[in-house]
């Protein structure tokens, strides 16, 4: 009888056995491909309120000129505009320094007029991380700049890779996420999120609005 028990026991272990590797099997064979379609949207992280110290902070207005921000390719970049206009009048009012950057081979005449640079204010040109091959990381130095503030377009490319330079650089940033622009809401979406959540710089991630940012 205990033989019989004792049989029985481990046929069920075995059978237990089977039936975990199988269930192991099938979740490790899951993969974003199969998922796709079900898979939800997090809820939005914080926009908090900031207020900016003038005298360590800059605004870096990206790529804002007609070959990356224009009715045909990216037509939230020209409904971004209005938004923006404020917040770099706000920016110059306060003598905080402003910094523009070209991308797509623009030329300072192609940026929009509503942003047109003042005389003064520097433009670099380079592709979607604004420090590689310009002087960008040198002006702000000399301007003694701890914080950037960054507006533009594409979100998922001048936007993310300038932003993730300045704060692997040292410095806080702060976006105003409604003067962030792409083709689509959903990659504006995902850059957002990715700003937030992106390991080691995101602690130097603040997420804001326009209205929110003081000066």
């Amino acid at each position: 009888m205990r033989m019989r028990h004792g049989l029985l026991l481990r046929v069920i272990a075995a059978i237990g056995g089977i039936a975990s590797c199988a269930v192991i099997q099938s979740s490790l064979a899951q993969t974003i491909i199969d998922e796709w379609a079900s898979v939800k949207a997090p809820p939005p992280p914080v926009l908090k309120p900031v207020t900016i110290d003038k005298k360590t902070t800059a605004l870096l207005m990206l790529d804002f000129n007609q070959q990356t921000c224009n009715a045909q390719r990216r037509p939230r970049c020209i409904a971004s505009i209005p938004k923006v206009k404020p917040l770099l009048a706000a920016a110059r009012a306060a003598g905080v320094p402003v910094i523009f950057s070209l991308g797509a081979g623009g030329k300072p005449a192609d940026i929009a007029q509503d942003l047109a640079p003042a005389g003064d204010e520097p433009i670099v040109s380079s592709g979607v991380d604004k420090f590689m091959g310009t002087d960008l990381e040198k002006i702000l130095k000399e301007k003694g700049i701890a914080t950037v503030i960054v507006v533009g377009t594409a979100a998922h490319g001048a936007v993310v890779y300038t932003a993730s330079g300045a704060a692997m650089r040292g410095m806080k940033v702060i976006i105003p996420v409604d003067g962030v622009s792409a083709e689509t809401p959903y990659v504006e979406q995902y850059v957002t999120w990715h700003l937030a959540n992106v390991p080691v710089i995101s602690p130097a991630m603040t997420l804001t609005t326009i209205d929110n940012v003081k000066f």
